[in-house]
């Protein structure tokens, strides 16, 4: 069989050269600069940014508004990278833009990589469709990514930042964030998250400084938490109360992004009502992030991959008070900070079944194990090397289950836990 377009976009490298938006300019120039005609929420941070986009994405949709959304990565199929009012893109539009954009790349000097390629092509869909507003998550960064290139950004959105990729981006918060604040643009309304490290902060309001920007800071003790059910997210901010399907008091504050960033668009002229922040917000659905597949007994899953994320995991498992630890099937990327998110998940489980996600940077089941006993010394640490049989195990067991440590994970595990309940 021929190779496709799409084959083609998905064999690009990752990541290629030294850091900069030449490339990308130039192929979106081939391509008739597509992002020159749509409006923006730009969304950059280390973790929460897909939630926050996706509660963004939703508000504007209700508010009437035909709504672009990409999200990064991708954890079912690769064509939840693009979507319109929540509908992802259609395969034959997949195709064609595919070999839309490879034509415009063949015609450049250098090749681009496939983010680049990944970001032209949702910005061609967005121009067709014309869609009165476009939410992009940033893949890496922010003042590189090739989500940058756009022009129009009304609200930059700057999610919770914490060491992640800092052989790229710098080994403290300050750089980490510094790099992130790169979206943000002259003019716009810069939106960031209740709880950043003060160094963050810093370096976010340095920026808007920099491009004359507004910048919203929501103050973490105006998020008022209700007490509900098991897994249930009650709360309040700024008179709006919501029911939150995604679990987690990181999502409260997410969610209070989401109310400033739409908050933020009805200043610049976008009438956005309060009933389409309440509907949008209590709608958005978002596959493992600490997703309740089944409550008794507990299965949940996952994708959070660094030290931060498996706090975030910690802290909701605990504010549960369940009657019995759930057992862990876990699996990590080599690259990823294992021992730190083992200690940040510290003795949320009663049993740790290690396993291998299906990934060439994966760290072994063995490793892990190994990695997880020595962090881990009270937890009894199980090396599985049969996935299905590790999930079999641990579903069986009474005080249920967490499928965690990696999105790769979670993308592979979902589809087996969905057959299996």
């Amino acid at each position: 069989m021929m190779p496709t377009a799409l084959d083609w976009l998905q064999s690009l490298p990752r990541l290629s050269g030294e850091p900069g938006l030449d490339r990308m300019k130039a192929l979106l120039a081939a391509l008739g600069d597509p992002q020159k005609r749509g409006r923006y929420v730009h969304i950059a941070g280390t973790n929460g940014k897909g939630s926050v986009a996706a509660f963004t994405a939703n508000i504007l949709q209700k508010a009437g508004f035909k709504t672009g959304l990409t999200i990064s990565p991708y954890v079912l199929d690769f064509r939840e990278r693009f979507q319109i009012n929540g509908q992802m893109i259609p395969p034959d539009d997949l195709e064609r833009l595919a070999a839309k954009v490879r034509a415009a790349a063949e015609t450049l000097a250098e090749t681009p990589v496939q983010f680049e390629a990944v970001t032209a092509l949702a910005l061609c869909w967005f121009d067709e469709e014309q869609c009165d507003i476009a939410v992009l998550e940033t893949g890496l960064g922010g003042r590189f990514d090739a989500t940058n290139a756009v022009e129009n950004t009304l609200v930059a959105a700057i999610t919770r930042i914490d060491l992640d990729h800092t052989e790229l981006l710098g080994g403290t918060v300050e750089k980490i964030a510094a790099e992130k604040a790169g979206i943000v643009k002259p003019g716009c309304i810069a939106v960031t998250y209740p709880v950043q490290e003060k160094e963050a902060l810093q370096a976010i309001a340095a920026a808007c400084i920099r491009e004359k920007a507004d910048l919203v800071a929501p103050e973490a003790e105006d998020i008022h938490l209700r007490r509900g059910g098991l897994f249930e997210n009650r709360m309040e901010y700024g008179g709006y109360e919501v029911n939150l399907t995604l679990p987690g008091a990181h999502q409260a504050c997410n969610a209070a992004m989401a109310i400033e960033i739409a908050l933020a668009l009805w200043r610049q002229g976008l009438d956005i009502p309060d009933e389409a922040i309440l509907e949008g917000l209590e709608a958005t659905r978002f596959p493992a992030r600490i997703e309740v597949l089944r409550s008794q007994p507990l299965v949940l899953l996952d994708g959070s991959h660094n030290p931060a994320g498996a706090a975030a995991l910690a802290a909701t498992l605990g504010a549960q008070k369940l009657p019995q630890k759930p057992a862990a099937v876990l699996g990590v990327l080599a690259d990823k900070a294992a021992a730190e998110m083992l200690r940040a998940l510290g003795d949320s489980f009663s049993t740790i079944y290690a396993v291998t996600p299906d990934c060439p940077r994966a760290m072994s089941a063995d490793e892990l194990a190994e990695l997880a006993s020595k962090e881990l010394p009270e937890v009894p640490v199980y090396l599985c090397a049969d996935l299905g049989q590790a999930l079999d195990t641990a579903l069986g067991l009474p005080q249920g289950a967490v499928v965690c440590g990696s999105l790769y994970l979670a993308a592979q595990v979902r589809p087996m836990l969905l057959e299996r309940l």
